[in-house]
């Protein structure tokens, strides 16, 4: 089983997520956003790279030479 978390957010908030996701309780609606931004972030994660990738492809910088 696992832990579980309370959170406390304001009624208009809870509401708004809901209606937004369809879900018939506040619990369910965060719940349903926090997998779906985590699951979003792994793909993008995927598809892009973690910093180091971005160390590793970075093109080196030209310096424009004047004269």
């Amino acid at each position: 089983m696992a832990a579980k978390v309370t959170v406390t957010l304001d009624a208009d908030l809870a509401i708004e997520v809901m209606l937004a996701v369809g879900a018939g309780s506040p619990q369910d609606a965060v719940e349903l956003i926090v997998r779906d931004y985590l699951a979003r972030s792994r793909r993008t994660e995927a598809r892009t790279g973690d910093a180091a990738d971005a160390e590793r492809t970075a093109r080196p910088h030209r310096t424009v030479e004047e004269g």
